[in-house]
């Protein structure tokens, strides 16, 4: 057998393989032999059928069968003599055999880049830090008061007015005639000001006595969330049933230890910081993770392998749509498709595959591996992060061995990333409050 490559680029190779005419002769007696024992043709006792019937019956099929042996047959060996090791499928280039002639054929692949060795000591980084202010506290603490808020009914005889809470009962038409987006709906509560439907639904309550009935008109825009009312004018029927307003529970002691856990308000806040500081110092790990990323890309210059790009890119459009669907919303929601949520993803993509690479040349190359201890430990965060048992994350991985494998590549990488830190010069920074990313409401 003779091997060659055709180096198209440092990632992307052709492997052209040449069979021997001895070999492609073997193989084609071998697959007509059974075919003879087998084939049955009328006017021919089982076996007798002469060769030559036989090549001039199923010569086509049988020549494409045996190509497609000598490659399963000789493609593992022939990259094992070349020394390459493919990323994704290759795709191969399987031309017609001929009998008394050698077999030629080639398969396109893809392989990873060659890296050379990174400095990974002595690299300049900044930390940022991250200080909660007590302004921060007083916003969670906000609102913490706004969800334990309750709703009473009023009962002075005064018109809807703008930020009230209202019951109402509500359908609307199209054309005259009911429509499915804005089916019949009793008991619909919201604010009004709010813009929940839309601002000029809310402008319609303005000044509504309870136990009175309002028709009305309004147009949705373009741009409006649900892409089923958008440009359309839709007329409602209203009943409003009730005024409420919003009574706010006294921020004290008691307000603190009605959200449990905690005795005091001044326990409370510190918890409130406590956990503040704890996402701020995520966020700083994050940022500390990238500009170490950084300074490996800056060092490195390297094709990607394209299947590598696309499949990451699958995987970031995949999370995409899991996003939007844990929301109750779709792509189409958002004016979206896949095809532009892949160009403005490509970039990210193409990142995460480098930063894959680099890590994974730290390493190689500093012959990184990692213990029982660190798999431990390793498990523990992990459950934190997803309020899982440990015990089961564990069952999870032994029954999935590709969960298992991702997950100890994420292991090596972060003792990589953790080797790069300790070894590095860190200069602590503080950050500007506009570098903060805005904080969720925290759970009460």
């Amino acid at each position: 057998m003779k091997v060659d490559v055709e180096d198209v680029s440092t990632v992307k190779k052709i492997l052209h393989v040449e069979i021997p005419e001895v070999e492609v002769t073997q193989e084609l007696d071998k697959a007509y032999m059974t075919l003879k024992k087998n084939v049955k043709i009328k006017g021919f006792r089982p076996g007798k059928v002469p060769l030559s019937i036989l090549e001039r019956r199923f010569k086509k099929d049988m020549h494409a069968e045996v190509s497609g042996q000598l490659i399963q047959n000789s493609y593992v060996e022939a990259l094992r003599e070349v020394d390459l090791v493919p990323v994704g499928d290759p795709i191969f280039d399987r031309p017609d055999l001929e009998k008394g002639q050698p077999y030629h054929y080639s398969a396109t692949m893809e392989v990873l880049p060659p890296i050379g060795d990174l400095n990974i000591n002595g690299l300049k980084l900044n930390k940022k830090v991250y200080n909660v202010t007590d302004e921060e506290v007083e916003t969670q603490i906000k609102i913490l008061q706004k969800n334990q808020a309750q709703l009473r009914s009023i009962e002075a005889e005064r018109p809807v007015e703008n930020g009230d809470f209202v019951l109402i009962d509500y359908e609307g038409f199209k054309d005259g005639k009911p429509f499915s987006p804005t089916s019949r709906t009793e008991n619909f509560h919201f604010k009004v000001g709010s813009g929940q439907i839309l601002n000029d639904f809310d402008k319609q309550l303005l000044g509504m006595h309870p136990d009175s009935t309002k028709e009305f008109s309004v147009h949705f825009p373009s741009d409006y969330y649900n892409k089923d009312l958008a440009e359309l004018d839709i007329t409602f029927k209203i009943a409003l049933k009730e005024i409420k307003e919003e009574i706010l529970p006294k921020i004290d002691d008691e307000f603190a230890k009605d959200l449990g856990e905690h005795e005091t308000l001044t326990e409370l806040k510190q918890a409130i910081r406590g956990e503040l500081e704890r996402r701020y110092e995520t966020q700083a790990e994050r940022e500390l993770r990238q500009d170490i990323i950084d300074k490996l890309i800056e060092q490195s210059e390297f094709e990607l392998p394209e299947v590598l790009v696309k499949h990451e890119l699958s995987a970031l459009v995949k999370e995409a749509h899991n996003a939007l669907s844990y929301r109750g919303l779709s792509l189409a929601d958002t004016g979206r498709t896949d095809e532009s949520l892949s160009k403005e993803y490509h970039p990210r993509a193409e990142r995460r595959v480098r930063e894959y690479l680099l890590l994974q040349k730290v390493v190689e190359q500093e012959g990184i591996t990692v213990t029982d201890e660190i798999l431990e430990q390793a498990y523990k965060e992990m459950a934190e992060v997803i309020n899982q048992p440990v015990d089961t994350i564990k069952q999870f991985h032994n029954t999935s061995k590709e969960a298992f494998e991702v997950f100890q590549q994420k292991s090596l990488e972060e003792q990589a990333i953790k080797r790069i830190f300790k070894n590095g010069i860190i200069e602590t920074i503080e950050a500007d409050k506009a570098e903060k990313e805005p904080v969720s409401p925290l759970p009460g």
